[in-house]
């Protein structure tokens, strides 16, 4: 003969243990000093904003107005600081001594320095292509000039002594 299995999946209630009864009420315990400590947080970051705020609204009043005149001035007193910082002195000199040891075969016609990749453009003519190399071989041991190079060089066909006009460029070093 067979027996029905009898399945109870819902089982009887018992009661809460001790041990549960203690641990539900320090869950309890804990969640309400969290709470607390969340609300005393919340409220001081509260204050902590309205002083901020106040302190942005007298920085705002106390802010000085800059003008666009005031921008220019500001741009052109940065731009002199660069050129004040470009070593001119040395640069020139050496530039000149390369023309000199050339037997002032080489004429420079224009130094314009570039700021901001800290190089220099060299426009210079001379009476033939190889004193223009001699002139740009002479700076290569230059103090003030790092791998100054030959750029570009065109014969001047519009004038009658077909002149040697070159560019080069070369980074200037700071000097101390």
């Amino acid at each position: 003969m067979r027996q029905a299995i009898q399945l109870d999946f819902a089982g009887g209630r018992r009661g809460i243990s001790v041990v549960g009864g203690l641990l539900l009420a320090a869950g309890v315990l804990a969640a309400c000093g969290v709470l607390l400590q969340y609300r005393v947080m919340a409220e001081h970051r509260a204050g902590l904003e309205t002083r901020l705020a106040a302190l942005a609204r007298a920085d705002a009043r106390a802010a000085p107005v800059v003008t666009a005149a005031d921008a220019r001035v500001a741009v052109s007193a940065e731009q002199a600081a660069l050129d004040l910082a470009t070593p001119w002195t040395l640069l020139l000199s050496e530039l000149e001594q390369a023309s000199k040891e050339a037997q002032g075969q080489v004429a420079v016609l224009g130094v314009e320095p570039d700021h901001a990749k800290h190089n220099v453009r060299v426009t210079a003519e001379s009476r033939t292509l190889a004193l223009a190399l001699t002139y740009v071989e002479r700076l290569q041991s230059s103090h003030s000039l790092q791998y100054p190079m030959l750029d570009r060089h065109e014969i001047r066909a519009d004038d009658p002594q077909h002149p040697v006009r070159f560019e080069l460029t070369g980074a200037w070093r700071d000097m101390p």
